[in-house]
């Protein structure tokens, strides 16, 4: 029989994951295209929205509606990027965060107006609401589902922005866009398909998050505070520091609420600046 303990572990390692889902993408955008997108979390509610129509109204299959999370969120950060986002790229941070953070303050209010302010369940299929037992230790369906989503997107991504030649094509785009352009690179498609990555992940973790945390107007802003914590201790551009970041904060959490329930949420701070005081680019920052 397992401790208790094991428990804990497991349910903080897949919150950590869906975490890591909702963040992965502002840690890419940021770090690699060094722009402060504090809306990032308003696509991730837009994909919570668009999972929450298609099943209630539309009657469609939880899995069918992951993929149209995803892109919902990316077709709009095409949109956005090509009409705001394009103007700022050489622009200061702070009038990166302004205007970012105005467009999460618009996306609550529509979402207030159109969807209401309270919560917005959706029923998953019977086989994701089960557990099993495993040496005395309870694994719930749905968080085994999680983890190995954030598993299939880690290596995804490292795949993709590490080890390909779209990967080296942001890179030069960002270190140097005239040489990038001189050397034939379409610097213009380049950035709007990596925002459109990073938001599409934001949109899927949108919708996998409902039926752990739920869905409301003010998500924008909750969870905004998680994924730049996760992006600040996992290091800027870093794709597996993100991924565990996640895990130590999703383990501090669940962790806290178990052991030490009068910290709160606090203790995910304590450790956010015990790590970054000892390292205070991020666990694997790179600048």
């Amino acid at each position: 029989m397992l401790p208790p303990v094991f428990g804990v572990l497991f349910d903080g390692i897949a919150y950590g994951m869906l975490l890591f889902v909702l963040s992965v993408g502002l840690s890419v955008t940021l770090g690699l295209m060094n722009f402060v997108n504090l809306a990032h979390c308003a696509f991730a509610m837009l994909g919570g929205y668009v999972t929450v129509i298609l099943m209630r109204d539309l009657h469609w299959p939880f899995f069918a509606t992951l993929p149209m999370a995803f892109c919902a969120a990316a077709l709009l950060s095409i949109v956005v990027e090509r009409i705001l986002y394009r103007r700022l790229y050489r622009a200061s941070d702070l009038d990166q965060v302004l205007l970012t953070i105005g467009l999460a303050f618009i996306s609550v209010a529509i979402a207030a107006w159109f969807f209401g302010t309270q919560q917005q369940p959706i029923t998953l299929p019977s086989y994701l609401h089960g557990s099993f037992n495993v040496m005395g230790l309870n694994i719930a369906a749905y968080r085994l589902f999680l983890i190995a989503i954030g598993i299939v997107v880690t290596v995804m991504l490292i795949v993709t922005v590490e080890h390909t030649r779209f990967g080296a094509q942001v890179r030069a785009a960002v270190d140097n866009q005239r040489m990038a352009r001189g050397l034939g690179i379409d610097v213009d498609r380049t950035f709007a398909i990596t925002f459109a990555l990073g938001s599409g992940l934001a949109g899927l973790g949108g919708a996998l998050a409902i039926e752990i945390v739920g869905l409301d107007p003010q998500f924008a802003f909750t969870y905004l505070v998680y994924v730049l914590i996760i992006v600040s201790v996992g290091g800027l551009g870093s794709i597996g520091g993100s991924f565990a970041a996640a895990c130590l904060i999703g383990v501090s959490d669940i962790a806290g609420k178990y052991y030490a329930p009068q910290l709160g949420a606090f203790l995910i701070y304590l450790v956010m600046v015990a790590v970054l005081m000892w390292r205070p680019a991020g666990l694997f920052g790179r600048r």
